[in-house]
C-alpha cells in the first residue's frame, strides 16, 4: 500500500524539505543506524530520519513506528499524514518565531491536504498510537533479538488483555444470561478466563455458577488440570457438605469432608491461587494468551521477559519451552544457547546442546544446528574424545544406552534431512557420517526405535551421490 503524503514529499523536494526542516521529518535519511524488524514478521520500512538520529518506519504499509538512537520504540500515527500532523504542532520542534513557525506549519499542511486538528485531538491520538505499540509493532534488534524498550505507561499489563473475555462472560453469568452459561459451558479456553476473573473479583452469591464451571472441569478433564484444581479451590473455600462428594472427584480424594475443604482451599490459595492479580506468574497470562489466539501478545511478554533475565538457569528453561510451543524459535534458540552457557555437568551440556540444535534447526539456520551437535557430541566423548573428568558412576558414560543417545542421535538424522533438502551437500554427508557412528553406539533399542527416520535420511543422502555424478559419456 502506498501512503500518499509520503508520496507527495518523496516526489517534491520543496515539500520534503520544509518537513525535515523545521519539522524533523527528512525523507532524504530514510534508513537506521542498525539491521531491524519487527518481532510480529510484518512489513516494516524506513522512511525518514530526524535530527536525533532516529528513524521513523512505515509498519505493514500504514501506521508510523518512531526509533530513537538511544534504543527506544514508540508508534506515533496510523499514518503518515497523521504523524505529519502531530510532529508539525510540537512547539518545540525548532527555534524559530512563532508567526515563522506558524507560517512553515500552515504552507506544508496546505500542500499536503492536511487539516490543522486542535492540539487536544493530536495528542489523544498520538497516546493512543503509543498505547498500540504492543503487540504488534515491536521493534527488534535483527542482531541479538532484543526488543526496543517502550515506557511502561504506554503498555497495558497482560493480565488485563486476556482476562478481558472472562470477566465479561463472568458479569454476564451474574446477570442470569443463559447464553453466557451455555458459552462457558462449550468452550474450555473461555471457561478458564472466567475461572481466574473470579479468582481475582470474589464475590459471595458466586458459588451456583462456581460449582457449574467445576462440575463442567471435573467431567472434561482436560490436560488442562490447572483450571479444575483452580475451580475447585474456589467452591472448597464456601465449605459446604452438599459439594463435598464433587470436590472428592475433582481432587482425587483430597478433600473428604467440609472442614478439610476449607482448610485445603486456604493451604492452595496460601501457594498458587491467591487474590492479587499482579503476584501471578507472567506465564499463566502468556500460556492464557496463547490459548485464546492471541500469539503476538505472548510472543512479546516472553521477549520482553527474555531481555530482562540474566544468568538464571530455570528461568532460561522455561522461557525456551514457551518460546518454542508458540512457534518463535529464534527466540527460543536464543534462550537456549543461554541456558547452555550456565550448564556446568557433561549431561546437562549435552540435553541442553540438543535441544538448541532442534530449536537452530527449524529457525533455518542449519549451520547454527551442526554447531550444537557438535557439543553436544563433546559433552558425552562421542566425538571420539576420552572423558577424563567423569567418574565410573557418572551417568554420563552411559549416555548411549540411555534416552539421551536416541534424542542425539534422532537430531543429527532431523539435520541430515534439512541439510539435503537445503542442498547443503557437505553439511548433510558430515551429519549422516555423524549419524551412523551413533546408530551403532547407541542402544539396539533405541536405533530400532529411529529405524525409519534413519532409512530416510540415507535415502537422502544416497540421492545426493547419483545426483553429483557425473553423467554419460557419449
Amino acid at each position: 500500500m502506498t501512503d500518499r503524503v509520503l508520496e507527495l514529499l518523496r516526489a517534491h523536494p520543496d515539500l520534503a524539505a520544509l518537513a525535515a526542516f523545521p519539522f524533523g521529518f527528512d525523507v532524504s535519511r530514510a534508513y537506521h543506524v542498525e539491521e531491524v524488524r519487527l518481532a510480529s514478521g510484518a512489513a516494516l520500512e524506513p522512511i525518514a530520519g530526524d535530527d536525533t538520529g532516529g528513524t521513523y518506519f512505515l509498519c505493514g504499509g500504514t501506521a508510523v513506528l518512531h526509533a530513537s538512537s538511544a534504543g527506544d520504540a514508540v508508534l506515533i500515527a496510523d499514518s503518515v499524514g497523521e504523524a505529519l500532523q502531530i510532529l508539525v504542532r510540537l512547539p518545540e520542534r525548532c527555534g524559530h518565531g512563532p508567526a515563522e513557525l506558524d507560517a512553515r506549519r500552515a504552507a506544508l499542511l496546505s500542500a499536503l491536504g492536511l487539516p490543522d486538528r486542535p492540539l487536544a485531538e493530536l495528542v489523544a491520538m498520538g497516546e493512543s498510537a503509543a498505547r498500540r505499540t504492543e503487540p504488534d509493532h515491536v521493534l527488534l534488534h535483527s542482531r541479538d533479538l532484543r526488543a526496543y524498550r517502550l515506557d511502561e505507561s504506554c503498555r497495558r499489563p497482560l493480565y488485563d488483555v486476556v482476562l478481558g473475555p472472562g470477566r465479561e462472560a463472568l458479569e454476564r453469568m451474574r446477570s442470569g444470561d443463559r447464553g453466557a452459561w451455555e458459552e462457558a459451558t462449550a468452550d474450555p479456553v473461555l471457561r478458564a478466563g472466567v475461572l481466574r476473573a473470579a479468582q481475582y473479583d470474589r464475590r459471595y452469591q458466586d458459588l451456583p455458577l462456581l460449582r457449574f464451571l467445576l462440575e463442567h472441569e471435573n467431567s472434561a478433564r482436560t490436560e488442562w488440570f490447572e483450571e479444575r484444581r483452580l475451580a475447585a479451590v474456589l467452591v472448597a473455600s464456601y465449605g459446604r457438605q452438599a459439594d463435598v462428594p464433587l470436590l472428592r472427584s475433582a481432587t482425587t480424594g483430597q478433600v473428604t469432608d467440609r472442614a478439610g475443604a476449607v482448610e485445603w482451599a486456604r493451604a492452595e490459595e496460601a501457594k498458587r491461587y491467591g487474590r492479587d492479580v499482579a503476584a501471578e506468574s507472567e506465564f499463566t497470562w502468556i500460556e492464557l494468551a496463547h490459548r485464546q489466539g492471541r500469539v503476538e501478545h505472548a510472543r512479546v511478554a516472553l521477549i520482553r521477559m527474555l531481555d530482562d533475565t540474566g544468568p538464571f538457569a530455570d528461568r532460561l528453561r522455561e522461557l525456551s519451552g514457551a518460546l518454542e510451543r508458540i512457534g518463535d524459535h529464534a527466540q527460543a534458540a536464543r534462550a537456549q544457547f543461554g541456558l547452555l552457557s550456565l550448564q556446568d555437568t557433561a549431561w546437562d551440556r549435552a540435553s541442553a546442546a540438543y535441544v538448541l540444535a532442534r530449536l537452530e534447526r527449524r529457525k533455518g539456520d542449519l549451520a547454527a544446528a551442526g554447531r550444537a551437535l557438535v557439543r553436544a557430541r563433546a559433552a558425552v566423548g562421542a566425538d571420539g574424545t576420552t572423558r577424563l573428568d567423569a567418574g565410573p558412576d557418572d551417568p554420563v558414560r552411559q549416555w548411549h544406552r540411555r534416552g539421551l543417545g536416541r534424542l542425539i542421535t534422532e537430531q543429527h538424522l532431523e539435520l541430515t534431512l534439512a541439510a539435503v533438502e537445503a542442498g547443503d551437500t557437505e553439511l548433510a554427508r558430515t551429519t549422516m557420517a555423524h549419524s551412523r557412528r551413533l546408530l551403532d553406539t547407541i542402544g539396539k533399542e533405541s536405533a530400532k526405535a529411529l529405524s525409519g527416520l534413519s532409512t530416510r535420511a540415507k535415502w537422502a543422502v544416497a540421492g545426493l551421490r547419483r545426483r553429483d555424478a557425473p553423467g554419460p559419456v557419449p
